[in-house]
Order: C-alpha cells, then sequence, then structure tokens
C-alpha cells in the first residue's frame, strides 16, 4: 500500500545511530581520523525522510477522504498547509526535531553535564543495546515471510546503492577517508529506533513487519557484520 511505501521510504531515507555509532568505534579502533561535525550530519540526515513519509501518509488520508466524499457527493478538501503543519507538529517527530534543537543549544556545555551518562557509560550500553538489537533482529525474521523478494533484495542491495553514492559525494566533496567512510555509512544505513517510534505513531496504516523486519531483520546484521568494515576499507582505498 502507499503508507507501507512510505514507512519503507521514511525507515531507508533516515538514519541509523547505532550503526553510526557502530562505525566511530570502529574507526577509532583502527585509528582512523573523522571529524566529530560527522555527528551533526547524523542528526541532520535523521528528520528530513521521517517528515516526507507523514506528510505523504497525510496526503493519502487527504485523498482517501476525497474519494469517501465524491463518493458521497462531497467534496471535503484538506489544504497543502494543514497537511504540512500536522505532519510538522506530530507528537513523535515534533519531540526529535526537540531534542535535536535542546542538543544544538546546549553544545559542550550540555555534553560535559551529561558525560556521566552518554560517554562513560557509552561502550557498556552499546553492547547491550547491540545485544538486544541482535535478538530482536531474529525474533523479526519469520515476519517477513511471505514477503515479496523484490523486498528482500531492496534490503540488500539499496544499502550498496546508497553508500556508492556517498562514495562519489565525498570524494567530489574532498572529504577524508574517516569522513567518508561514515558518509558511506550513513547513507547505507536505515532506522531501526526513530522511525519505528514516529512512523508506528504517526503512520498506523503501515505494516511494522515491512518497514521493522526488513530494516532491523535484514539490513541492520549486513551492515554491522560486513558493511561497515568494507565501506572503511573502500573509503580508505578511494580518498586515501
Amino acid at each position: 500500500s502507499g503508507y507501507d511505501a512510505a514507512a519503507v521510504a521514511a525507515t531507508y531515507g533516515s538514519v541509523s545511530a547505532v550503526t553510526f555509532i557502530t562505525a566511530a568505534q570502529y574507526l577509532e579502533n583502527h585509528q582512523i581520523v573523522y571529524g566529530g561535525h560527522m555527528a551533526a550530519a547524523m542528526a541532520l540526515m535523521e528528520s528530513p525522510a521521517i517528515i516526507m513519509a507523514v506528510v505523504l501518509a497525510n496526503q493519502l488520508r487527504n485523498i482517501s477522504r476525497a474519494e469517501v466524499g465524491a463518493a458521497a457527493g462531497t467534496h471535503p478538501h484538506t489544504p497543502l498547509s494543514k497537511i504540512l503543519h500536522e505532519s510538522f507538529t506530530d507528537g513523535a517527530q515534533l519531540l526529535l526535531l526537540g531534542a535535536m534543537l535542546i542538543g544544538l543549544i546546549t553544545g559542550d556545555a550540555g555534553k560535559a553535564v551529561m558525560q556521566p551518562f552518554s560517554v562513560d557509560l557509552f561502550k557498556g550500553m552499546l553492547a547491550f543495546f547491540l545485544l538486544d538489537m541482535g535478538l530482536t533482529a531474529a525474533r523479526n525474521l519469520p515476519l517477513l515471510k511471505g514477503s515479496s523478494p523484490w523486498l528482500i533484495a531492496y534490503a540488500v542491495l539499496a544499502p550498496i546503492t546508497h553508500a556508492t553514492f556517498a562514495l562519489a559525494l565525498a570524494a567530489a566533496a574532498g572529504l577524508s577517508a574517516g569522513n567518508g567512510a561514515l558518509l558511506m555509512v550513513l547513507a547505507a544505513s536505515a532506522s531501526y529506533i526513530a522511525v519505528p517510534a514516529v512512523v508506528r505513531y504517526a503512520i498506523p496504516e503501515a505494516n511494522p513487519s515491512l518497514y521493522f523486519g526488513l530494516s532491523l531483520g535484514v539490513t541492520f546484521p549486513l551492515n554491522i557484520l560486513f558493511g561497515i568494515p568494507i565501506y572503511v576499507a573502500i573509503a580508505t582505498g578511494v580518498l586515501g
């Protein structure tokens, strides 16, 4: 359905903070330098796809209401301004944007306050989180049973395609190997937390087994196990 398409588009159009953090740790372990501004790039890349998906879903609902109204002899119409307003002020999406804004305003001072929780405990929390994500991914694999093979192919091939475009952009922009690798990882990732949380609330018509099963059951383990080392190796070879 159109709602499923919007949800999948949001999932693969957004990015994964977990994959990004894992890639950053991989770079540090291999002593590859990258810029701290890539975290800001991740934050900027997270929301646009979610907003677009909510806009598309609201537009689909508007079309459905218009069709029902036409059958009943009425012609209800929701202006685009109202659709955009509802999309940007959706509760979960507004919370995500608000959190990003707070982080931008507080800057280093806010980071220092949160350091005991967000920095000192980071590696341990990441290890537990990745273990939990692995279990969730295994549980979600059966949800894909009966899905079109094209969906599985998309979950495998889309990250490779997106990473290739990111590599070309990184080369054109003259990025370093570390920054280019992170850009490739971001482009290849799919959202496993922010998008499912927002979409489940904002687009309840979408089937969670599709957008969540594809991203967490297929794309996530492929990126963690194979994608990150491959993207880093390619970026190092191409960007030097």
